[in-house]
């Protein structure tokens, strides 16, 4: 393959243009032809590729140009947001974060317990899940807005995972052990996903499969609390509607039971890092710590969007980690961003974080002088704060919304639902994510394509299917490709073009129209190409040289212009059937329709 200078390209384009003056006569609007962009050095092209990918926000943007000490100022303050909003922090802030700390304590106590059911750990455990890890996202975390502490869905979720390994109920300190090893993996994996800033990964669970998810979640865990609720004894353990019901018409009045006095004891011998447990440790963390993320990310960016502020998600992700390997050293299980307390955070005015110290200390005393006042809090006063929770997570307009919009979307949040109420909420979540990867794939190898037609009175070209007054360029065919042609979707984008030619022909033939002379492919919306996707348009020009059609390219991006002249397909069509616009691109095909226009 041959590689020309930028003065051979020059020299190239200057011949192209003398010969475009004799291919345009003077009469014909002038034409500006596409220009052939330089050649990226293949290591510049990488390095900004993967600075795209991982660096769009350019973190190292606001050490250009500093002093050394500013420099480690602004370190520390990337590290430790609170020295950053401490500097201006006031009386004034500290009165709206009292207020909204004392609101959100006397919401995560009972809360906190009662998750803590969910999860099937003793109930100080939630309380303890309450206390350290808010502190420590106070110190990291760059929301405003978030209350952290045990939520519903992540202690369904580690409850009925954790389960599945070891009996709650016969084997208590293993059982407590393993939601510690769980938690401690849950952090890493929220550390890790942050520190090498991989946080696009949590964009594949999609809004549908969130609003399913948690409707799901919702309607179990509300499930789940008939046992407290209705004094049943003998309840199944299983968290699927079926066994539930069942549960429910067999059926006699258990308390909360003790509850143990102090602050967080540690936990850092307690968890597994060995053993017959490591593995499913690893990934019942892995799995919370996802979903954990997922939602804390969901809620920051809500508020950050209400109150006009940035949030990172890469920071986010880090504090959220180091929160969670915190808490399972001090005997906690997987904590993250509660919606409903944020909600409530949010309307009782919090100002800053300090709201999470706040609400901290106030648990911390709870924890030291009043913990056995709430062994007599009876079971269905829990369940039915729990269930008030849960209930504003089933979403119904939401899900109506994704139905008007997008009916794959809607089958992945259905998917997502019917998974978590019939089975369990791994299922629920799996079913999910595959319908909106098959979503995915379906996009990549079946792109949207469409005829283009000539709006009257305009050079302005659009799909006939969506300006049903577009019409049709008498000899012409012109064609746009929404996609990137790639491997997977290169022989579909020819066959599709063939197809449409074949149908037009058919069409022409039928009411002796002239034949098809020219067809034009609009490729402003292609913003990549590959090799296999080079060698279809090839295939297409051979296929359409033996009908005697000539092949015209419209508007192709830099990226794809640089391909498509590195592989001299410019050369095999001519560069000369390469236009700026399907305008230009008919001033050949069609020139009387231009002079109309």
């Amino acid at each position: 393959m041959a590689h020309f200078s930028i003065e051979e390209r020059d020299s190239k384009e200057m011949d192209v243009s003398r010969q475009s003056s004799q291919i345009y006569p003077e009469e014909l609007p002038y034409v500006h032809k596409v220009g052939v962009p330089p050649r990226q050095n293949i290591f510049k092209e990488i390095t900004a590729t993967l600075k795209e990918t991982f660096f769009p926000d350019d973190p190292l943007r606001q050490f250009k140009g500093q002093s050394g000490s500013k420099k480690f100022m602004l370190g520390l303050e990337s590290i430790f947001p609170i020295l950053e909003w401490g500097r201006d922090y006031n009386l004034t802030k500290f009165k709206g974060d009292l207020i909204s700390g004392l609101t959100i304590a006397s919401l995560s106590i009972p809360q906190g317990i009662g998750y803590a059911k969910l999860a099937n750990l003793a109930p100080q455990y939630g309380l303890y899940s309450s206390f350290v890890p808010p502190l420590v996202y106070s110190v990291l975390g760059s929301s405003r807005d978030i209350a952290i502490g045990p939520v519903a869905v992540v202690s369904l979720l580690m409850g009925t995972m954790l389960r599945n390994q070891i009996n709650p109920i016969t084997n208590p300190v293993e059982y407590t052990q393993l939601a510690f090893t769980a938690t401690f993996f849950a952090g890493v994996t929220q550390a890790i996903l942050g520190f090498f800033r991989l946080g696009f990964l949590i964009d594949f669970l999609s809004h549908a499969t969130i609003v399913g998810y948690m409707g799901g979640a919702a309607i179990t865990i509300g499930l789940q609390q008939l046992k407290g609720f209705m004094g049943i004894v003998n309840f199944t353990p299983n968290s699927d509607i079926v066994s539930v019901m069942r549960s429910v018409f067999a059926a006699a009045p258990h308390g909360v039971g003790y509850i143990a006095k102090g602050i967080n004891p540690s936990s850092a011998n307690q968890i597994y890092f060995s053993g017959k447990y490591l593995v499913s440790g690893i990934q019942i963390g892995v799995v919370a710590g996802m979903i954990a993320l997922t939602e804390s990310i969901a809620i920051g960016r809500t508020f950050a969007s209400v109150n006009d502020y940035q949030l990172d998600g890469n920071r986010e992700m880090l504090a959220l980690g180091v929160m969670n390997i915190a808490g399972s050293l001090t005997s906690c299980y997987v904590t993250t961003g509660s919606f409903s307390r944020s909600a409530v955070n949010f309307m009782a005015g919090c100002k800053t974080s300090v709201s999470n110290i706040v609400m901290s200390v106030i648990v911390l005393l709870v924890l030291e002088f009043i913990t056995p006042v709430f062994m007599y809090t009876p079971s269905a006063v829990l369940s039915s704060i729990i269930i008030s929770a849960v209930i504003t997570l089933i979403d119904i307009e939401a899900a109506i919304l994704i139905w008007k919009i997008d009916k794959v979307d809607f089958i992945a949040c259905i998917g997502a639902f019917i998974g978590v109420v019939f089975d369990s909420v791994e299922i629920g979540l799996l079913i999910a994510v595959c319908i909106s990867f098959a979503k995915i794939l379906l996009q990549v190898t079946r792109p949207r394509t469409a005829i283009l037609g000539n709006i009257p009175r305009t050079t302005v070209f659009r799909n006939i299917q969506q300006y049903p007054e577009a019409t049709k360029v008498p000899g012409v065919l012109t064609v746009r490709v929404d996609s990137a042609i790639y491997f997977s979707n290169s022989n579909y984008v020819r066959e599709r073009i063939l197809r449409y030619l074949t149908d037009e022909e058919e069409q022409l033939k039928a009411k002796n129209q002239p034949r098809i002379q020219s067809l034009i492919i609009e490729m402003s919306p292609v913003v990549d190409i590959d090799t296999s996707g080079i060698h279809s348009l090839e295939d297409l020009h051979r296929s359409l040289k033996k009908r005697n059609i000539q092949l015209v390219i419209a508007n192709p991006g830099t990226t794809v212009m640089e391909k498509l002249y590195t592989s001299k397909f410019t050369e095999l069509i001519g560069y000369e059937n390469i236009f700026l616009t399907v305008k230009d691109a008919m001033a050949t095909c069609a020139p009387k329709m231009v002079e109309e226009a």
